[in-house]
């Protein structure tokens, strides 16, 4: 057992050494990429005549090292002045002992993962049941369902209450099936699904919370993908409610296909996940759809009967034959069917679906936060070093020119297939989140991939729809190309013309914001996807002339705010003196820290407090200047 640091060795500011005993199987460098100054006395006499040769230092200035696990010895003569077993090699035991516990890393990711993504699934089936009945009386009003605004709201708060885009489209396809609504109407309606899909990931941001660089850029990297959809919504809306493209070019589209019924889309990850979740819950979703399309049913959203099984009449004689009325098996017996129990939690529950949407509501965060936690702390203490270098350079590096510019296509591509694969774009986005936190994937390289897996989730829609019955198909497949198209012309605004990707430094503004103030992710949660929309539905209810008069100039004023923030910061000469700057408006206006106040006043907790920077598990903290300085 030895104590760090050696007295001879002189460190830089750079890195802090824990003063505690070491583990004698452990590298006493825990920090692949440590920096330390070493004298140059120190050094093997070869090294350092070429370090010399290429260097300007003084001779008796301290040469700063990196030090690299496996190539301690070159660096060091054989007996380190330096102090005994600074880098020492692992023996047979200790190498051992790390391959050991890399695999058990390994099968603890693999583990997280998995009921993480089982969590997500039980999460939906909890908001189904506690929003089943208000899905069902928010579809029912046609004449709100004709407003474009009301149908954009109303695709966000139904995806919001039942935590899946599928589910929210499968709505939508039944309802324009079964002309209760039309295709017109569906397209606000599709905008809000893929708005409201976007929350799952934020969700998931917050788990981060605790350490302050990781929610910067785990929030940040989610909050790209809501900016996205809710820019492209409020483009496409107007638009498609002057000229109706979407509808226009998916008519089109379906006209000169040959559509043939029958595909179907894959179900990789629910092969994987419906052992387990089929054990804790199964929904009936002929009762969510009929509730939706005005064939309500007063049964329970929780399914009791899993299908039907043969009952064969068996016995003696008393209670089979001429005598009793009942054929014997095996002398032209019948047989009839009979339901089939559901093996599940709930399947003889005598509770009301809210109470089981409670319990599994709370019960499906616990895991998921606890499984969060643990992939983030798996991921922090496997992708250090040489591999999280060799991870961060695969995972962000871009072609070589002229051809960089399709790294981030790549990315979508990726994105897209993965979404395809897993069937699902609330777990993709939520899988990315973490990776973004932790840093091993930038913000510039998480876009694309949200992107495709926008796209993704669209095929997968696709698929399903071909899949439907042939008095269904024509609408599902329209609605499944309108997804899609709204997407893909997203990807043209916001994605092709690099100066027009905003969502990436609107992203990061979220991001730093909320690293100085924790409060604001829970804001954003609750304006955009809760106070705003139902605001934006009340004026809507109360007539186009109202929304206009109240919306038109609220829209004007935060345009000529941000036009006027960017020439502030860009093209100050162009405006005059006094909107060169805010310092003219009162504090509350221009600055969060009122606001702050106010929010720790109210909220005197630790969960309102700035988050602070987490202490590492190694053996040496990193240098908060460093992790400060890279990018989300």
């Amino acid at each position: 057992m030895q104590l760090l640091p050696s007295p001879e060795l002189t460190l830089s500011p750079l890195l802090t050494f824990a003063s505690r005993a070491m583990d004698p199987h452990e590298t006493l460098v825990k920090n692949p990429y440590a920096h330390i100054s070493i004298p140059r006395a120190h050094l093997r006499p070869e090294l350092g005549q070429q370090l010399k040769a290429g260097s300007s230092s003084a001779e008796s200035q301290p040469l700063p090292i990196t030090l690299v696990p496996g190539i301690c010895h070159v660096l060091f003569p054989t007996v380190l002045p330096l102090g005994p077993g600074l880098c020492r090699e692992l023996s047979a035991a200790g190498r051992a002992l790390r391959v050991l516990t890399g695999f058990l890393k390994a099968c603890g990711l693999l583990g997280g993962l998995y009921l993480f993504i089982c969590s997500l699934d039980i999460l939906s089936s909890a908001f189904q049941l506690l929003g089943s009945k208000v899905t069902g009386d928010i579809f029912k009003d046609n004449v709100v369902l004709s407003n474009p605004v009301a149908g954009l709201v109303i695709g966000v708060l139904v995806t919001v209450l039942v935590q899946s885009s599928s589910t929210s489209s499968s709505i939508v396809v039944s309802m324009v099936a079964s002309k209760l609504l039309t295709v017109r109407a569906s397209v606000p309606i599709i905008m809000g699904v893929n708005v409201g899909t976007s929350i799952t990931s934020t969700l998931v941001s917050m788990a981060q919370s605790g350490d302050r660089d990781e929610f910067r850029r785990a929030f940040g990297g989610s909050a790209v993908h809501g900016i996205f959809n809710w820019l492209t919504a409020l483009v496409l809306l107007p638009l498609e409610s002057a000229a109706a493209p979407l509808e226009r070019l998916s008519a089109l589209m379906l006209g000169a296909a040959n559509l043939q019924p029958g595909g179907h889309a894959p179900d990789i990850l629910k092969v994987l996940t419906r052992p387990l979740t089929h054990l804790i819950v199964q929904l009936d979703a002929d009762v969510l759809m009929g509730s939706a399309t005005g064939n309500a049913t007063n049964r329970s959203l929780i399914k009791r009967w899993c299908g039907t099984r043969e009952q064969t009449a068996a016995g003696n004689s008393s209670h089979c034959g001429a005598a009793a009325g009942v054929p014997c098996p095996g002398k032209n017996g019948s047989a009839s069917e009979g339901p089939v129990p559901c093996r599940h939690l709930f399947a003889g529950t005598a509770l009301a679906d809210l109470a089981v949407g409670l319990i599994l509501l709370a019960a499906s965060l616990l895991v998921l936060c606890s499984c969060l936690v643990l992939i983030v702390k798996l991921l922090n203490s496997t992708l250090r070093g040489r591999v999280a270098q060799a991870v961060r350079t695969v995972i962000n590096a871009d072609f070589p020119r002229p051809f960089g510019w399709l790294s981030g296509y790549l990315a979508m591509l990726v994105g897209a297939g993965l979404t395809f694969v897993l069937q699902s774009s609330s777990v993709f986005t939520a899988a990315i989140v973490p990776l973004i936190g932790v840093g091993v994937i930038s913000l510039e390289r998480a876009y694309p991939l949200f992107l495709g897996s926008n796209t993704g989730t669209t095929t997968t829609a696709l698929l399903a729809a071909l899949a439907s019955p042939s008095d269904m198909l024509l609408s599902a497949v329209q609605v499944a190309l309108i997804h899609f198209f709204f997407n893909l012309a997203g990807i043209l605004l916001w994605y092709m013309v690099p100066i027009l990707r905003l969502p990436i430094p609107l992203a990061k503004h979220f991001g730093n914001l909320t690293a100085s103030y924790r409060w604001v992710a829970v804001a954003y949660l609750l304006l955009c996807f809760l106070v705003l929309p139902l605001a934006a539905f009340g004026l809507s209810l109360a007539g186009g002339a109202v929304l206009a008069a109240v919306g038109a100039p609220l829209v004007v004023l935060l345009l000529l705010f941000a036009l006027v923030t960017v020439l502030q910061r860009h093209r100050p000469a162009w405006l005059p003196r006094r909107l060169r700057s805010w310092a003219w408006l009162p504090l509350w206006l221009r600055s969060l820290e009122p606001w702050d106040l106010l929010v720790r006043r109210c909220c005197p907790c630790k969960a309102c407090s700035p988050p602070q920077a987490a202490a590492k598990e190694a053996h040496c903290y990193e240098n908060p200047q460093v992790l400060a300085s890279q990018q989300l």
